[in-house]
């Protein structure tokens, strides 16, 4: 995984603001509609708190004893709200399908195994959170 192409990857489309989180919402309910009643009626907080927390996983990626805890904290929040383990390769996918959109051109192959083998590891950290 390189994290200094997936930290310019994420620049470039965080670039697109809530619209990043829209796009990912509307993808991942679309595929799980049963999730959406996991999440508030309103979502204009929920796409801040995503980005944030997209952001500061991504600016960590590569400070394992900065984003360890942060991921294990993000992963026992999650289980309060009924965040099952089954739940995050659907998030995944839709995460992967988000960025290759608002990647346009820049997206390639070695981009979507970094992203996801990065997905990978920050939802093991979060499932296994205790």
């Amino acid at each position: 995984m390189d994290a200094a192409r997936l930290k310019a990857n994420f620049a470039h489309v965080a670039g697109n603001g809530e619209l990043v989180a829209e796009y990912f919402y509307a993808d991942l309910f679309g595929r799980n509609p049963q999730l959406r009643s996991m999440f508030p009626r309103s979502m204009s907080r929920q796409y801040k708190v995503l980005l944030g927390a997209l952001s500061h996983i991504v600016s960590t990626v590569d400070d394992a004893p900065e984003l360890v805890p942060y991921l294990e904290r993000l992963g026992r929040d999650h289980r309060g709200f009924g965040v099952a383990e089954d739940h995050y390769p659907e998030v995944g996918t839709s995460l992967v399908a988000t960025l290759k959109h608002f990647s346009g051109d820049q997206w390639t192959e070695d981009l979507e195994r970094d992203w996801t083998e990065a997905y990978g590891v920050v939802a093991k950290v979060m499932a296994e959170a205790r």
